[in-house]
């Protein structure tokens, strides 16, 4: 087979063919995590929304809200917020879409604070909509959640052009844009009981931001124990990124793992309290690693994510959140904690 007819394979088969040069050396990959320093950081969803939707839309979109809550996280030291897109934001409306991105970029930056945006996600409620969203169902944890893209797209193949559009420009818009930490192409494949039936549009979503190959790196982070689902996320990575919300034994584990694939590490999520995953116990370990962490959820609202999974309407507020590190007027739910970050980051 000549090369030419072996390009020509794998772009017709992008989902199945490895990019080979579009994945960073592990060498690049160094080189710009030195840049960076000790990652630290949350999940971000202000807490006047209750989903991705919510955040991003024209009508809802918070700005105010949004300046004031990263304002508490720069205050302890936080550098980085990872962000969740959503499709359905910018199918209805690309250029306010990306004018909004702009303006949330501005606001991080003006608090010192980089952005991983996420742009897919398995999680959660299976049809979004856009329009007016649904009010929180009181004490169900992250009961408005959508996953992107919603169910009816993901299982239907036929339906992933405007999803390529959609990654090629957003991606492309802000390929070289510095304000951007990273991009995590696809937050848990396979839940939802996808399973390996996310296999193929992961393979495709990497094929299309390799297309594009923005200067920030590409990442997915594993999350449960499916090989073949995780052996291509780890594979396909410039930055190794992981989910693990177990104890710190569980943790230590996972990064002696981690570390030993060459690259550099970032936990993307982590901090369930009642599950043992603290700040206390876990963000020591993070640092003596040099590995990035980066906590689930910054302040309490109609997300509910103080309230743990499973939780059932009407479920009174825990005495010991589940999620989040402060109370939507600024006071943290435990000041302790939020010495510690401030202490361990040591950005005074």
């Amino acid at each position: 087979m000549t090369r030419a007819s072996f390009l020509l394979l794998c772009w017709a088969f992008a989902g199945l063919c490895h990019a080979g040069e579009a994945t960073w050396p592990a060498s690049k990959a160094h080189s710009w995590y030195r840049e960076q320093g000790w990652v630290v950081g949350a999940n971000f969803l202000p807490s006047t929304a209750i989903n991705q939707l919510e955040m991003w839309q024209a009508d809802t979109f918070d700005a105010a809200t949004i300046d004031r809550e990263l304002g508490w996280a720069e205050g302890i030291g936080m550098n980085v917020m990872r962000v969740y897109l959503h499709d359905l934001a910018w199918k209805a409306d690309p250029p306010g879409f990306k004018k909004r991105m702009g303006e949330f970029l501005a606001i991080a930056a003006r608090h010192r604070i980089k952005v991983l945006f996420t742009v897919f996600d398995d999680c959660w409620n299976p049809d979004a909509r856009v329009g007016k969203q649904p009010e929180p169902k009181p004490g169900v944890h992250n009961s408005g959640w959508v996953r992107s893209p919603s169910k009816a797209v993901h299982d239907d193949p036929s339906q992933w052009g405007y999803l390529e559009a959609y990654v090629k420009d957003v991606l492309g818009t802000f390929r070289d844009d510095r304000r951007i930490l990273m991009w995590d192409l696809y937050n848990e494949p396979g839940n939802s009981d996808y399973n390996l039936g996310s296999l193929a549009l992961l393979k495709q979503v990497f094929a299309w931001a390799w297309s594009i190959r923005p200067s920030q790196p590409l990442t997915s982070a594993t999350w449960y124990d499916n090989k073949t689902l995780s052996d291509f996320q780890l594979a396909n990575s410039d930055v190794i990124t992981f989910h693990n919300y177990s104890d710190v034994a569980s943790l230590e584990r996972e990064l002696q793992e981690k570390t030993k694939l060459g690259r550099p590490v970032i936990c993307s999520e982590y901090m369930a309290r009642t599950n043992n995953s603290r700040f206390e116990t876990h963000l020591p370990v993070f640092k003596r690693y040099g590995v990035g962490a980066i906590n689930w959820g910054l302040v309490s609202g109609k997300s509910n994510t103080v309230f743990p999974w499973g939780s059932k309407p009407g479920t009174p507020e825990p005495a010991v959140w589940f999620h989040d590190l402060f109370r939507r007027d600024g006071t943290p739910f435990d000041p302790r904690e939020t010495s510690l970050i401030k202490e361990l980051t040591a950005r005074r």
